[in-house]
């Protein structure tokens, strides 16, 4: 049988009702990657004939996770950032994202002043996976015509987060519609 986007949101609504935590997002991670491995389901998502930018695939309701298509037109490199209080899992599907992982090293954990050491560097290829834990901090560097999956935790519209200025030296809160202005 063909592993459907249906049946990922099945699988991942049972994964994350019977593990929490980080294992329920690796299952999450798994599951992503059994998804990726369905041709049609990525050609219908995220292939050439697909919308270029981000659009929302699936929101669940009750656990709050949140299903991406991200069909990338240009070349983009973002600053290290996360995902403040959600996590996300990052599922390539064509070409490649380069991904860097960071911790914090000042012992600060809001806006302000901060220093990053830079702990790890990966090449997520087509069908591969990635998880970003709640304040995961890393950056995503991808060529045109880059495409992904993401699943996040919430949707991050709702969820107040960080971006990293490595130059100053300085977290910045990322203000979005939604979560206002930090207090």
């Amino acid at each position: 049988m063909t592993y459907t986007l249906d049946l990922f949101i099945k699988d991942a609504q049972s994964a994350l009702h019977g593990t929490s935590g980080p294992a329920g997002r690796e299952k999450v991670r798994i599951l992503l990657e059994k998804l990726l491995a369905n041709p049609a389901f990525v050609d219908e998502a995220v292939g050439p004939a697909a919308p270029t930018g981000t659009r929302k695939l699936y929101e669940d309701k009750e656990l709050g996770f949140v299903v991406l298509a991200h069909c990338n037109p240009k070349p983009h490199k973002s600053p290290p950032h996360d995902h403040g209080s959600s996590w996300a899992v990052y599922g390539q599907a064509i070409k490649y994202t380069d991904m860097s992982e960071y911790r914090r090293v000042d012992g600060g954990n809001g806006a302000g002043d901060a220093r990053l050491e830079q702990v790890k560097t990966y090449r997520l290829e087509p069908g591969r996976a990635g998880v970003y834990d709640v304040g995961a901090i890393h950056a995503i560097d991808y060529p045109e015509g880059s495409r992904f999956v993401r699943v996040t935790g919430r949707d991050l519209d709702h969820v107040q987060r960080l971006k990293f200025d490595t130059a100053a030296g300085k977290a910045i809160t990322i203000e979005s519609a939604t979560t206002g202005a930090a207090g």
